[in-house]
């Protein structure tokens, strides 16, 4: 298995609603397994790539060539799973632009067969294991962790108390690791799936408080697959561990932090095809550290690793560009081999280095007369000249806690997860996020009879991950540090204190009403009009809060009498999602996206003209100035007193000037003259005249 090359995939997804606006044209083709992209600008200059797989996504289920998302993970996901079994480390990574459809390939919908790569492979591993509980010999473990890259920065989206950003280390042993990331005990598929939907929770809340509204980072799901085998006469337990890392990058260049990753990533794959590529194998420089998410993905690129790379195209031809640079990048990510070994044993084998280790940087300490550092952490402030010494002992601090970690035992990890799920469900409990009866926190679920908010994000995965229920009475919303508790914490701009209320109560007939209050100066809109007064809600009303806060109203019991009262009545062609909500509030407001950029750039180009012509006028000026200067100088216009040195001095120099003037011209006349005389002789062998 060593030497593997990185499979590659590619895929085309079918237009958007903003492609379809602009009457795009489909640029790309597929044959088999070649990828062939048209210029629009020049129709005969085609572009053809060869892949491991090219999967056409672009039409409907209905078309022959269509290719599910069940296909792509039956050709990349159960072959990498595959491998895991065995022993190898495994990578599966989503590269492409904004839009392209990553999220969607990675992660899928929770519809019926939408699901993506990571929760089949998630389900097909718990599926093998119970399958291989038979074999009394057998254990397996499972481990996960999820985390967030945005700006350079590193976010763990399963532990509430990491609220901060993690840091990025290198263990001489280890490798690049992230120090404190949480790794959470796992027993069965409904297990990830929670840990999933908790982690995209928690992606969408930091979001929304940043005023984000779409989820332009790059996340990194991790497995750590444990397999152990007691043989029963020698008594010895062999094991197996492998790290499986998913994750899909969003391409969307928002800062140069984020442009930073991804144009490094692209750097790391050119570097590594190009070093494939020399028959002698040379030390060259890969740009790893130039970003987070390269280095941590150093060993899945050209290192220990089985690597799969999907690729995700758009078709229309507004996006040739894009698309062309990511087909170029893919079709150099074939060239990366991968030198994948089987892990095992490590456990054993790195405890006992990470010891070993230890030990010495201790012996080291001891032996520069700061063994007292070791017992007590008060002598620290007293060495800080000596960095070097302090370096060794962070060292020493680092290692012990990788030997902790490796020796928690199962039943320890698994009370620690249980003790972290309960911090997270009592902290989204604070925010007003709702529950099931169970307790748990995850999954999109809608209640039978309680009207609630669900919210709705430029991302479809995570749109309608949060929901907020409106109890009974009165509903509170509004900032952490208010004066009085709030029932919905929200947070980020434009949100007061204490923002609106909603009152529900029920009628006679047992039918709901629900009435949204906004408080004074709360920016409050409901279909795209803003509210000052209060308003009676109705299912499927937009609300939004502040600038990025934007929800859906839904009133189970009420929705159910519209719909015997019309049960004739037409669904909207439209979804009702976050690109509706602020078409009708850029609408309602009266605000003319077109006619809005046309005035800007009119500005813009009023403004330049203006800068450009109080330039020339103030270049003009200082000309005159100078000019006048020049003119009206007494040290100008007087003549210049030389003594007899200088007199002399320049009658040498005038002299030298005039006889190199003439030698040159008499040197040229003579050059001329040879090749004058060569060209009589020609013209006399041809028996030509010349004049």
């Amino acid at each position: 298995m060593a030497g593997a090359s990185v499979k590659v995939a590619v895929r085309v997804r079918p237009f958007n609603s903003r492609e379809i606006g602009k009457e795009s044209k489909c640029i790309i083709q597929m044959s088999g397994n070649t990828t062939t992209i048209l210029n629009p600008k020049q129709p005969k200059e085609n572009k053809s790539f060869n892949f491991d797989f090219s999967y056409w996504s672009h039409t409907t289920p209905e078309d022959i060539n269509y290719a599910s998302q069940m296909q792509v993970y039956k050709d990349i996901g159960e072959e990498m799973l595959l491998h895991a079994f065995e022993g190898y480390n495994v990578c599966i990574f989503a590269y492409g632009q904004t839009g392209a459809g990553k999220s969607y390939t990675m992660m899928g919908r929770q519809e019926k067969d939408q699901q993506g790569i990571i929760p089949l492979l998630c389900e097909d591993l718990f599926t093998k294991i119970n399958d291989s509980n038979n074999d009394n010999s057998m254990s397996y473990s499972v481990e996960v962790s999820y985390m967030e890259i945005y700006c350079e920065r590193v976010r763990d989206l399963l532990n509430p108390k990491n609220k901060g950003n993690l840091r990025v280390r290198e263990h001489p042993l280890m490798g690049p690791y992230v120090e404190d990331l949480s790794k959470l005990a796992v027993t069965s598929y409904n297990d990830i799936q929670d840990l999933m939907d908790s982690g995209n929770k928690a992606r969408t809340v930091a979001a929304t408080n940043m005023n984000e509204t779409s989820s332009r980072s790059h996340a990194v799901f991790n497995i750590i697959f444990t397999q152990k085998k007691h043989d029963m006469e020698t008594e010895n337990t062999s094991e197996k561990v492998l790290t499986k890392g998913v994750g899909g990058g969003d391409g969307v260049f928002e800062g140069a932090n984020i442009n930073k990753s991804l144009t490094t990533l692209g750097k790391v794959i050119s570097a590594l095809a190009e070093l494939n590529k020399k028959k002698k194998k040379v030390e060259s420089f890969i740009p790893y550290r130039d970003s987070v998410l390269t280095w941590l993905l150093r060993e899945n690129l050209g290192g220990n690793s089985r690597t799969a790379m999907v690729a995700a195209l758009s078709p229309a031809d507004i996006n040739y560009d894009e698309t062309l640079s990511t087909l170029r990048y893919a079709d150099r990510a074939k060239q990366i081999r991968c030198n994948a070994v089987i892990n095992e044993d490590p456990n054993n084998r790195l405890v006992r280095e990470l010891k070993e280790e230890v030990a010495r940087l201790k012996d080291l300490l001891y032996a520069q007369g700061l063994g007292d550092i070791i017992e007590s952490e008060c002598h620290r402030g007293k060495h800080n000249s000596h960095s070097q010494k302090m370096h060794i002992y962070r060292l020493t601090q680092e290692t012990e806690k990788i030997i902790a970690e490796l020796n928690e035992t199962w039943e320890e990890k698994l009370r620690r997860t249980e003790a972290i799920r309960m911090e997270r469900e009592a902290l989204l409990a604070e925010m007003g996020v709702a529950m099931r009866e169970d307790g748990g926190t995850v999954g999109v679920f809608s209640p039978k009879k309680t009207p609630h908010l669900v919210n709705l994000n430029e991302d479809p995965l995570m749109s309608e991950c949060l929901l907020y229920y409106i109890k009974d009475g009165i509903t509170k919303v509004g900032r952490e540090n208010a004066k009085t508790r709030q029932d919905i914490v929200l947070s980020g701009h434009f949100i007061k204190d204490e923002h609106c209320t909603f009152s529900s109560t029920t009628g006679p007939q047992g039918e709901g009403c629900v009435i949204l209050e906004p408080c004074e100066g709360a920016e409050t809109y409901v279909n795209g009009k803003r509210v000052t007064s209060p308003i009676v809600l109705r299912s499927g009303n937009r609300i939004i809060m502040g600038k990025s806060h934007v929800f859906r109203f839904n009133d189970p019991e009420q929705a159910r009498l519209e719909r015997e009262r019309t049960p004739c009545a037409e669904t909207p062609v439209e979804p009702v999602d976050w690109a509706f909500a602020q078409r009708e509030l850029l609408e309602k407001q009266g605000i003319d996206m077109k006619q809005e950029m046309e005035q800007r750039l009119q500005e813009l180009e009023d403004q330049y003209r203006k800068e450009r012509e109080e330039a020339s006028n103030l270049l003009e000026q200082q000309r005159l100035v100078r000019e006048n200067f020049i003119q009206t100088s007494p040290l100008i216009n007087s003549p210049v007193p030389w003594t007899k040195r200088e007199t002399e001095l320049a009658l040498w120099a005038f002299r030298k000037w005039r006889f190199y003037q003439f030698t040159s011209l008499r040197d040229l006349l003579w050059g001329n003259a040879i090749f004058l005389k060569e060209a009589n002789a020609i013209s006399v062998e041809l028996k030509k005249k010349v004049t």
